[in-house]
């Protein structure tokens, strides 16, 4: 039997779950390994060979000879341009999705990843550092302020049409739980989480490579996930 030519290894973090709910949405074969934090998989010798950062996730091309593309944004970008969907084709649209994409990556995904570490990780381990907390939760609100103000008057970032920026947003805005973030009257943020989230294809990724509902404030408990700190830490 062949295998698919995509070939994802990633794990059920903010970042993991982004290149997942894009192969999703574009419905096409691929072939999944879970890397796991406990075991360290993510620094293994034949990892970083693959991604020399040590990090997921990591998408290898079978169908581009072996072309390995590493970072979650960039792994968007690239299946994006692959597949001719999700992201605008006229130059300045695609511009705009550039950056918004550097928004979430350079913005709200070490925001908000921030926020969670000290107060899930280093808290529970004995680090409680209050000036971190207090700097990381204010950033990661004013973020979500900017978001919810695109937001006014669109359903998706970029107006009408979904696409990998909405993907690539909403595994980290909608963890606002997990980042003990306030949404309160941000009512474009939430109406565009119920919009995201109402698309199975969103919600099929999110159970892959394991359903981590503590993230986002349902099922799980999540003071007792805080305190395994692998399941969480990407380093």
């Amino acid at each position: 039997m062949s295998r698919p030519d995509l070939h994802l290894y990633t794990a059920a973090t903010m970042n993991g779950w982004k290149p997942l709910i894009l192969l999703e949405e574009l419905g096409v074969d691929y072939e999944l390994t879970h890397i796991r934090f406990s075991e360290r998989q993510q620094k293994a010798d034949w990892y970083v060979r693959l991604n020399p950062n040590g990090r997921i996730p990591t998408l290898v091309d079978r169908g581009a000879d072996d072309f390995v593309v590493f970072e979650s944004g960039a792994i968007l970008w690239y299946l994006a341009e692959k597949f001719g969907r999700f992201l605008p084709s006229e130059a300045r649209a695609r511009s705009e999705a550039m950056q918004w994409l550097m928004f979430q990556m350079s913005g709200v995904g070490p925001m908000m990843g921030q926020a969670m570490y000290f107060q899930r990780i280093a808290a529970p381990n004995g680090h409680h550092d209050a000036f971190a907390i207090e700097r990381y939760v204010r950033e990661s609100r004013r973020l979500l302020e900017v978001l919810d103000r695109r937001l006014a008057g669109r359903d998706y970032v970029l107006g009408d049409a979904y696409g990998i920026v909405d993907m690539a947003l909403y595994p980290y805005a909608r963890a606002y739980p997990w980042a003990r973030v306030s949404v309160d009257g941000l009512d474009n943020l939430r109406a565009w989480f119920a919009r995201v989230g109402a698309r199975p294809t969103v919600q099929r990724a999110l159970q892959k490579p394991r359903a981590v509902p503590a993230f986002f404030g349902e099922g799980e408990d999540a003071e007792e996930q805080s305190a395994n700190a692998a399941r969480f830490a990407e380093r």
